[in-house]
């Protein structure tokens, strides 16, 4: 196969992989908006634009702004993205002959047995709707090409995008409800992760074209046709957080991929300790086996009705294997703790 066809099947690829939702489109709820031009305006009166050189440091949540350790991106700053828009975000890219969507990518407010809330809800009142934070990788390998798969083509959405460089993108106020991991939607945060993903050994040439060896290890190697990948950190070199590929089974298939990034997991942690301390029913941690260690297949209905803290995307659907085996779940829940505690990360 050539590296143009093959290109090509690995875009399509992404298109399929990126997330899998089967929510139900759903109408306005007060304080929300029947539109995406609404939400926008709407969310531009909350939370007034910043410059660019005042990123970091800020996520919106009902509308107002809340610390956090990272750089973040959201839908009102320069080079941001957002779900509450109705047209495609890269309108040239859109492939001949291919509709694009125009509806929705996401609910306004939530809605669950808890209670319902909007963006004009206090955070208290969020705290008690919200409880779990779902991980994915993206299989697109960079943010900007999943937002592109996402709301260019699928109709989808998720709260934060996460590229490789640590940049967190927020896409929603956190009081809307995301479309990105079916049953968990109305009670979740979504983030999609900048990783090409997990495959069975002998089916990895993903693998191959995204990631190189050289002196100094395992580097990222963003593939030519993606350009600089629109990534924010000028001339970033990207190197997983481990040099050697992790292999492990995720409901009950055996996988291999490489690590995120060390600045990925910075972030994440960053991210991870705001939103336990935002939301009092999400615990920092994920859901353990008898032995205790971090579970690596599917829960129950009724597991998964009582789990309240940080979920990977296969803990919610078994036939999802992100945030994949190399994550390093030990690693980064014990950092995570240690922010929400205040103490110095090990």
């Amino acid at each position: 196969m050539s590296r143009g066809t093959f290109g090509t099947v690995l875009m399509l690829v992404a298109t399929v992989a990126c997330v899998t939702v089967d929510s139900p489109r759903a109408p306005s709820q007060p304080g929300g908006a029947s539109s995406g031009r609404g939400a926008w305006e709407y969310a531009e009166e909350s939370a007034p634009p910043r410059a660019t050189e005042e990123l970091r440091g800020e996520l919106i949540d009902c509308g107002r702004r809340v610390p956090v350790d990272a750089p973040v991106v959201t839908w009102l700053d320069p080079g941001g993205y957002s779900a509450y828009s109705s047209e495609a975000r890269f309108p040239r890219e859109v492939p001949p002959g291919t509709a694009v969507p125009t509806g929705l990518r996401y609910k306004p407010g939530r809605t669950t047995e808890a209670g319902s809330v909007t963006r004009r809800s206090s955070l208290e009142e969020l705290g008690l709707v919200v409880d779990q934070f779902v991980l994915h990788y993206d299989v697109c390998g960079l943010s900007r090409t999943c937002f592109k798969v996402l709301h260019d083509r699928r109709e989808l959405s998720v709260h934060f995008l996460l590229d490789i460089d640590g940049t967190l993108y927020q896409t929603l106020d956190l009081a809307d409800t995301a479309w990105h991991a079916r049953q968990a939607n109305a009670r979740s945060v979504g983030i999609e992760i900048a990783n090409i993903g997990a495959y069975p050994a002998g089916e990895t040439r993903p693998l191959d074209e995204w990631y190189a060896r050289d002196a100094a290890g395992t580097r990222l190697t963003i593939p030519t046709r993606f350009g600089d990948g629109d990534v924010r950190t000028p001339e970033f070199e990207g190197r997983p957080a481990r040099p050697d590929r992790v292999a492990g089974r995720i409901n009950g298939r055996q996988l291999e991929m490489h690590d995120l990034t060390p600045e990925q997991y910075d972030s994440l942690e960053a991210l991870g300790a705001a939103l336990s301390k935002l939301l009092p029913k999400l615990q920092a941690d994920a859901p353990r086996d008898a032995g205790g260690r971090v579970r690596n297949d599917v829960l129950s209905d009724a597991e998964f009705d009582a789990f309240g803290g940080i979920l990977a995307h296969y803990h919610v659907s078994e036939n999802k294997s992100d945030p994949g085996p190399a994550f390093d779940w030990e690693r980064y829940l014990q950092r995570v703790r240690a922010r929400v505690a205040g103490q110095p990360t090990p």
